[in-house]
């Protein structure tokens, strides 16, 4: 099996499309889904020249969550699971786990992430979802974090993705009652960016529209708002760094020039 087999990567420039990609099973994660997604992070964390990466489903939804028939092959010794999940003992600082990594990866690729949810995304579909810089919705999707029903509390990461997008005693609500969140409702608690009747055109347009903004300012951004929406002190001398880099540099005179006349900026 290949990662091909689980996620479908396209390019045009400097875009970046994941889809995946088994929409028999309302693209739901087994293992190899878990790692595609994680390879396909990492290789675009190193990457110079990204405009976007947008994520999103094949076949109508973004994800269901978890492959059902993981559950039995998970159960099959649950003391190497229990170790896979904790990791070593003593790391520090502590480190995404194998789990983790495919919904937190997305945090180190340098332009913005963009999800396009039709459809489902429940469970791990949600989480991943959340690991995503801007989230745009279907006007029928539905979201869920779902794992209450099934005795687990979410652990792909969500202690980091969603403490920025909410407050706490709705993001216990959404944990504890694993209750399905419409469109309209996501929209209003903090899951969603907005609402189109086609998130991956939207999310096209999206990544369009950043292709005139600079590189160095869609990576700052990224990086300003990541570091500094957890009221983080540190993030005031980062705020600082990224400006002193970017003021008076070519690509923002560019852009000052490019606003002015009225025309598409033409970045070096």
């Amino acid at each position: 099996m290949t990662d091909s087999d689980r996620i479908r990567i396209t390019r045009a420039e400097g875009v970046v499309e994941i889809a995946l990609n088994r929409p028999d099973k309302r693209n739901a994660w087994d293992m190899a889904m878990f790692d595609a997604l994680t390879r396909a992070g990492e290789a675009l964390a190193g990457e110079e020249g990204l405009v976007a990466v947008i994520l999103h489903g094949a076949g109508g939804h973004f994800s269901a969550g978890l492959d059902m028939a993981m559950f039995a092959a998970m159960g099959a010794d649950m003391a190497a699971l229990r170790a896979e999940i904790l990791g070593p003992p003593a790391e520090t600082p502590p480190r995404a786990n194998r789990f983790q990594r495919p919904c937190t990866v997305w945090a180190e690729v340098p332009a913005p992430v963009i999800a396009a949810v039709e459809g489902v995304a429940f469970g791990a579909g949600l989480q991943l979802a959340l690991g995503a810089d801007l989230r745009i919705l279907a006007p029928d999707a539905r979201l869920s974090v779902m794992e209450a029903r099934w005795g687990l509390i979410p652990d792909m990461g969500i202690s980091q993705t969603l403490p920025p997008l909410m407050p706490a005693d709705r993001a216990l609500d959404l944990i504890l009652s694993a209750r399905e969140v419409g469109a309209e409702e996501a929209l209003a608690i903090g899951l969603a960016t907005s609402i189109a009747p086609h998130p991956l055109v939207a999310a096209r347009a999206m990544a369009a529209a950043l292709a005139e903004v600079s590189p160095g300012v869609r990576a700052g951004a990224k990086r300003l708002v990541r570091a500094g929406w957890q009221g983080n002190p540190a993030a005031l001398r980062l705020e600082a760094e990224i400006q002193a880099a970017l003021i008076g540099s070519p690509d923002q005179m560019e852009a000052v020039a490019a606003r002015l006349s009225r025309r598409p900026p033409r970045f070096g």
